[in-house]
């Protein structure tokens, strides 16, 4: 019952932003003008690459038309936290503005948390990683499946549980797929391989240029081949010194390899005297 009443509210959650911006006149909500030296960023933000061409092209946009959509602040004590609209509040300080227009929404940290999820996800702002990521957290703050975040957040679980092994990747192979050097594509297809196999594969796909296609095909043949190779057993070595002296002793030729002993005897009587040998 606990995992069904924390999924209702996240779902309520996901409409609120809009609703402020619907009701942008309302007693409990207002859009106001802020400088923008009075806003801090909000420090639960999941998204931490920003394309700098993309938000120059934003700031050019705001410069010419104006900032079509306010962003959604809460009030601090020293000023403001900003909960939505990170992208259009580093565009405008590009853009030189002073002002920024802004909702002021009663908020606390955790839905303050919660809105910088959302709104990165809704936007589909962030990248794989972020991504898997924000998915992990929001399962964690709402004690839900995967399965329930899928309905909620209106994705498949398939995506989800495909997005969140992400992060089961090696450190290197995450920050390769970071910098755009491997797709996602790639990278979910090297969950399960070893980092040493991670890192040989991802070497291969930015020397060679791989497609997803390609990598399947190299992964598959690495597997087949580990499969198809022979277990090499260690042959066990003895040390034969201590008795080949002693037969050298009773006057018996002695040869040995690694693991094996070969006496020579040139008549009967050899043989017998080193039975008698043994017997004694």
């Amino acid at each position: 019952m606990k995992t069904q009443k924390l999924g209702r509210g996240l779902d309520a959650l996901l409409g609120e932003i809009d609703e402020a911006y619907e009701m942008e006149g309302s007693q409990r909500d207002e859009i106001i003008s802020i400088p923008l030296k009075e806003i801090r960023p909000n420090p639960f933000q999941p998204r931490k690459s920003f394309d700098e061409t993309s938000l120059l092209e934003l700031s050019e946009s705001i410069k010419n038309d104006g900032l079509i959509q306010p962003i959604v602040v809460t009030e601090d004590i020293d000023g403001y936290v900003l909960i939505a609209g990170e992208r259009r509040f580093r565009a405008s300080k590009l853009a030189k503005i002073k002002e920024i227009r802004a909702i002021v929404l009663n908020s606390d940290e955790q839905k303050m948390r919660q809105f910088a999820l959302i709104e990165n996800i809704q936007r589909e702002e962030l990248n794989a990683i972020e991504l898997a990521e924000a998915y992990s957290e929001l399962l964690k703050l709402h004690e839900i499946t995967h399965e329930e975040l899928a309905g909620i957040i209106h994705k498949s679980r398939t995506h989800i549980t495909n997005t969140l092994r992400l992060l089961q990747l090696s450190a290197k192979t995450q920050k390769a797929l970071l910098e755009k050097k491997i797709s996602a594509g790639h990278a979910k297809i090297l969950v399960g391989l070893s980092d040493k196999e991670q890192q040989v594969v991802v070497n291969s796909i930015i020397g060679q240029k791989l497609s997803v296609r390609e990598v399947e095909a190299m992964i598959k043949s690495m597997k087949n081949t580990i499969q198809s190779s022979p277990v090499k057993t260690e042959i066990p070595s003895f040390d034969f010194a201590s008795i080949k002296t002693r037969l050298d002793g009773f006057g018996i030729k002695v040869k040995s390899n690694k693991k094996t002993l070969t006496l020579e005897f040139n008549s009967q009587e050899e043989i017998e005297e080193f039975v008698s040998h043994l017997r004694n």
